[in-house]
């Protein structure tokens, strides 16, 4: 058969792993060919994956989902596509178990969109759908001789499932329409850019960190890993030798069980295996083997280059020079992640100025269909509670208040178990009555909310396997050399707080560093809240404008009308780590003066007074500080700067003038 030759290729989920490898080694090895790269930005793509590319005239970003037909056909058309490489797909089993729905969605209704608008269109030339072993089940632990690509599909998990169900559609439009396809099943697949809910960069990373790696079950279980640059080389020869209407196994006979590969990742780190691996519950179900016949492939000219030994040591140094790729991805690395995937995905770790022939279109299906959520919030009686309250009732989101003190362990832990929540909101900490000084003189019950209480939500949340997310504050950070006032210079996650002016403070602070311990934890540090309520007597406007006199001194804040709703976005995405909860900037309590003059009591005056002068009526010194936002930006780009939010959501709602 002679060889095809493409024109305009069109690859789905290019932005992820083993995609990426393959659109990058396209651009680089065919010039002629134009790659237009389809990708929503999920949990786990990443633009920079890409980033080989992104400079060649022969390459075109797309961001939008492959369930919206509308942007699927105007691209076929509009770019002239001869060719699809659908590899777009939810691909982690552990995720299946607890939110199938979305593979369903993502695996076959995606790939029957992609289907519909070749036949609509009537110039693809070749669609290449790119399945998985694990569509063939279970082998026998016996078997000499692996899955051909005839052999019966009897997939074991939801993700299989829906594999097989998209393969049975490819099949039904080749045969029903003539469209001209070619199935790929392939092995695992290992190698650089890969997310860390897999295996191999999970244990990477984990021993990276010099914590132990989870082994599901009693780790008998039997892979077939093939390194990433071997599988880009399998899909090159599928392109251009495969015959249509044929499947193509893609795999490698050496076979390891994951107790060696977690052996084999403690030996590169010199790490002892017996205190470095620890044995958790295994998945609902988890198959003994997949093993595949590869000759088909092989009689095309492919064959597996890479070494176990070198595939694995090439990964750990990638992972090692490149150990920030993913951002925080704590979550990842439990024993059971559950990412959660978001409807129109998400954007993250990349900025518009790296360059590259970018390419967006707002057209994509809408969808209306919320993840199964359950919330229990405490701090009921506390201002930010009680609007996370209001907020799930706005949203339809199902939530209770928990009832047990936060230092009660007994009690939290029935709370749990009577509510089953899929996230916990820590509202609750002594803030003062009516400020911060009311901690001067009480600080075991400020210790016992704000440290041993928050610690042991934390523990029992991280022992029912729940994320918390933790209201924090900023306010443990004050100016210094290296962050003057008025420099733009601001204080980020990482940093060490430096202001210990107040218990209160302390007790943050504190609590914030041991919090880090806990890879089920969100912590949201919140600075001088406001909110459009301005007769709520905790609301940093309300106090301002009732005070004789105030400092004039920039400092970053948190609208609450805009930030509340995105704390509710990141529990759905599943972030944890540390995050600085203020709009980007800074404003004063003048120009907040100056606006609340504007636009509500046209003859409200104040006066200002020296810190030094306030320092006089004040038991404890306060926080003034700048806080880098610049995370929070790239996770959420819509959020607006601290001045511009204030009108949006502050004053323009109570204008009077």
């Amino acid at each position: 058969m002679a060889n095809y030759t493409p024109k305009n290729i069109l690859i789905t989920g290019a932005a992820g792993f083993i995609a990426s490898h393959v659109a990058n080694r396209l651009i680089r090895n065919y010039p002629e060919y134009k790659i237009v790269v389809l990708d929503k930005l999920d949990y786990c793509s990443n633009l920079k994956n890409l980033s080989p590319s992104q400079s060649s005239p022969n390459f075109k970003f797309v961001k939008g989902d492959i369930g919206s037909a509308d942007l699927v056909n105007y691209l076929l058309i509009t770019e002239s596509i001869d060719t699809i490489m659908h590899f777009a797909a939810q691909t982690h089993v552990d995720n299946s178990f607890g939110n199938s729905f979305e593979f369903t969605k993502n695996n076959i209704y995606g790939t029957h969109v992609l289907l519909e608008a070749c036949k609509v269109t009537g110039q693809i030339r070749r669609f290449i759908h790119v399945s998985t072993d694990e569509v063939y089940g279970e082998t026998d632990e016996d078997a000499a001789v692996g899955n051909h690509e005839a052999s019966q599909l009897l997939p074991t998990n939801p993700y299989s499932a829906t594999k097989a169900g998209a393969e049975m559609l490819v099949m039904a439009y080749g045969r029903s329409y003539g469209l001209p396809v070619i199935t790929t099943r392939g092995n695992n697949v290992y190698g650089p850019n890969q997310f860390p809910e897999k295996l191999i960069p999970k244990f990477i990373l984990l021993a990276m960190r010099g914590k132990p790696l989870p082994i599901h079950g009693d780790g008998s279980n039997v892979r077939s890993y093939l390194y990433c640059e071997d599988v880009a080389e399998a899909f090159e020869v599928v392109l251009h030798k495969g015959e249509v209407g044929h499947v193509y196994n893609i795999g490698t006979k050496k076979e390891r069980r994951v107790i060696d590969v977690a052996k084999d990742i403690c030996k590169l780190f010199s790490m002892d295996t017996e205190t470095s691996i620890k044995f958790v519950e295994n998945r609902p179900f988890n198959d003994q083997r997949y093993f595949l016949d590869d000759q088909k492939l092989k009689n095309l000219g492919w064959s597996e280059q890479t070494t176990w030994e070198e595939g694995l040591k090439k990964t750990m140094d990638w992972y090692i020079n490149n150990p920030n790729w993913w951002g925080d991805v704590s979550g990842a690395l439990l024993p059971h992640p559950r990412m959660l995937m978001m409807p129109g995905g998400i954007e993250r770790h990349f900025d518009d100025s790296e360059g590259g022939n970018l390419h967006q279109r707002s057209p994509r299906l809408l969808i209306t269909k919320k993840p199964s959520l359950k919330f229990l919030i405490y701090g009921r009686t506390g201002w930010i509670g009680g609007l996370l309250g209001k907020l799930c009732e706005s949203e339809g989101i199902p939530y209770e208040y928990g009832k047990g003190r936060l230092e009660d362990r007994l009690q939290l832990v029935a709370d749990i178990q009577n509510v089953k929540p899929t996230h916990v909101f820590n509202a609750a900490g002594v803030t003062g009555r009516p400020n911060v000084d009311w901690c001067e003189s009480h600080k075991t019950e400020t210790i016992r909310t704000n440290v041993a209480g928050t610690l042991t939500l934390a523990d029992v949340c991280r022992e029912h396997g729940l994320l918390m997310m933790n209201f924090a504050t900023g306010c443990i950070f004050e100016y210094d050399a290296a962050h003057p006032e008025g420099s733009g210079i601001g204080y980020k996650e990482e940093d060490k707080p430096n202001f210990t002016g107040s218990f209160y403070s302390k007790t943050k602070a504190i609590v914030e560093e041991l919090l880090k311990e806990y890879d089920n934890v969100c912590t949201l540090r919140v600075r001088m809240p406001i909110s459009s309520d301005l007769n709520n007597p905790r609301n940093f406007i309300t106090k301002i404008s009732r005070y004789s006199k105030v400092v004039n001194i920039p400092n970053s804040m948190t609208i609450l009308d805009e930030l509340l709703p995105i704390s509710i976005e990141m529990a759905k995405r599943n972030l944890r780590g540390i995050w600085n909860f203020t709009n980007p900037g800074v404003v004063s309590h003048n120009e907040i003066l100056e606006m609340y003059r504007e636009y509500i009591d046209p003859q409200f005056k104040w006066a200002n007074f020296t810190l030094e002068e306030q320092a006089k009526v004040i038991v404890a010194p306060r926080s003034n500080n700048e806080m880098d936002a610049t995370k929070l930006k790239k996770e959420f780009p819509d959020l607006l700067p601290i001045k511009e939010s204030l009108i949006k959501y502050v004053f323009e709602p109570n204008r009077k003038n």
